[in-house]
């Protein structure tokens, strides 16, 4: 059984699709993320999941629980990272950490969360002294003391800075790895391909696309070979390529879904010639060229 089950989920504000019939799965021990551009719905859809608003129509469900009226016992089962959260400021960390600890019937060690999320210096800081990257760290302890199946993390690395972020996908994959289950929304496309087993992206409420990101990146955008033409060669003297060629000066660019063939091509053609390609590049698309493309943004 998935851990995650969304199927026809609807929400509107008056006239105003928000989430308009999404269906997705989330299996169990999955790093998923929700990907979309502000008011694409994706907000809306992880409250609907964390029991936090309901819905118009849809099913619905989270191991095993309908997160509208799943209770105590739902909420036992799961961690939730906002994007910005306030806390009672003249507790400690460490404190703040040990009271979240006892809400939860199986809550991990809160010295042991702490130093995970590299508080450990700021063990007995008051809360409103920490800057906004411990804060977020602070956070993310306070979701993953309970010991969740299910944890929701909304832009959790927002305000890190690259150090902070690598460590954090650490943290991540490692959870992973124990079997839990993350639903993830980032507007970090590096973030979403490094982590996450799946994407789905949102557009206007509705579902975009849904799969592994190697898949889609596969799927929406081919590879692109650059070089300068040699001197004395224009672009009528190339050999036969299989992808599209665009050609601005001397500079030529190939959109190719088969990158090692044309490029077999290229440096045979080259060689025979006696010539040599200048600035040759195979460059393969990203999740963000791909998204842009999805989102509609990409530049024309």
């Amino acid at each position: 059984m998935s851990a995650v089950m969304v199927e026809g989920l609807r929400k509107q504000y008056g006239t105003v699709k928000a989430v308009d019939g999404v269906s997705f799965t989330v299996e169990r021990g999955e790093v998923f993320a929700l990907l979309g551009p502000n008011g694409a719905g994706k907000t809306t859809t992880v409250e609907i999941l964390e029991g936090h608003r309901g819905r118009d129509a849809g099913h619905v469900s989270v191991l095993g629980f309908d997160p509208a009226t799943g209770g105590r016992a739902y909420r036992e089962h799961i961690g939730i990272v906002l994007q910005e959260a306030g806390f009672e400021e003249e507790f400690s960390v460490f404190e703040l950490v040990r009271l979240y600890a006892g809400f939860y019937p199986r809550p991990r060690d809160p010295d042991e969360v702490v130093e995970q999320v590299g508080l450990q210096d700021k063990r007995d800081a008051r809360v409103r002294t920490l800057s906004g990257g411990q804060r977020r760290r602070l956070d993310l302890a306070l979701g993953l003391v309970g010991r969740p199946d299910v944890l929701f993390l909304d832009e959790p690395t927002t305000g890190f800075d690259p150090s902070a972020r690598h460590h954090a996908w650490e943290l991540i994959d490692g959870l992973r790895s124990l079997g839990t289950t993350i639903l993830l929304t980032t507007h970090y496309m590096d973030e979403a391909q490094h982590l996450a087993d799946r994407v789905a992206v949102l557009r206007a409420g509705r579902l975009a696309a849904c799969g592994a990101p190697d898949t889609l990146i596969a799927a929406e955008r081919a590879s692109v070979l650059s070089f300068l033409l040699p001197e004395g060669t224009a672009a009528a003297d190339l050999p036969p390529l299989t992808g599209r060629v665009e050609v601005r000066g001397a500079a030529v660019s190939v959109e190719t879904a088969r990158p090692a063939h044309d490029l077999h091509a290229l440096t045979g053609w080259s060689l025979e010639r006696g010539t040599e390609l200048t600035s040759l590049t195979l460059s393969r698309p990203s999740l963000e060229d791909v998204y842009l493309d999805l989102v509609g943004e990409a530049p024309s």
